[in-house]
């Protein structure tokens, strides 16, 4: 992969002509792809769907990167864009399927482990169903901190949430999660 310098990039993306743009945005998406995917594989579950969110994702970034002003990262962007088009998804697919909560977390942990690219041994399996089980926001601000190691400062612009409301999520999240591995 070629050095990767967003500030090259962005200026490639805004004053280059077409050729520059589309190998500037190709780098983008080089770059950022497998983070990003694997930020919406933890939030839908399965591959295909995974690999279709990100490529709206993309094309929603492509379509609309001139709106981007450079306030924040690039990379905070995009991961906005990603968690959107995940929450988007994930409320349509709720809506249509009518399932009780219960029911629909059962349905979820049935589709990962019998996704083919799903590799995990029980406590892989366990730990997921945990995050699973989560409510939305918990379970966004727990992946982008303890698979991420996202900085709060970063979550809260992708977010729009405040710092200290993120650390009591991520806080009750993973109080959450220890309830669940350790009860019987």
């Amino acid at each position: 992969m070629k050095f990767y310098n967003e500030e090259e990039i962005l200026k490639h993306l805004r004053g280059g002509d077409a050729s520059a743009q589309r190998n500037a945005f190709e780098r983008i998406v080089d770059f950022y792809g497998e983070k990003l995917y694997w930020q919406i594989r933890k939030m839908v579950l399965s591959h295909d769907d995974a690999n279709d969110l990100l490529q709206n994702t993309f094309i929603k970034a492509w379509m609309s990167i001139e709106l981007f002003r450079g306030d924040a990262k690039l990379s905070t962007w995009l991961y906005r864009i990603a968690i959107n088009e995940s929450l988007t998804f994930l409320h349509k697919q709720r809506s249509h399927s009518h399932l009780s909560i219960d029911r629909e977390g059962d349905s979820r942990a049935e589709r990962m482990e019998a996704d083919a690219y799903f590799d995990g041994d029980a406590a892989q399996v366990k730990f997921r169903n945990a995050i699973r089980l989560l409510p939305e926001k918990q379970r966004i601000v727990f992946n982008l901190r303890y698979f991420e190691d996202m900085p709060y400062e970063e979550m809260s612009e992708i977010t729009g949430t405040s710092v200290g409301a993120l650390k009591a999520s991520y806080h009750h999240a993973a109080k959450k999660i220890e309830d669940f591995l350790t009860a019987g």
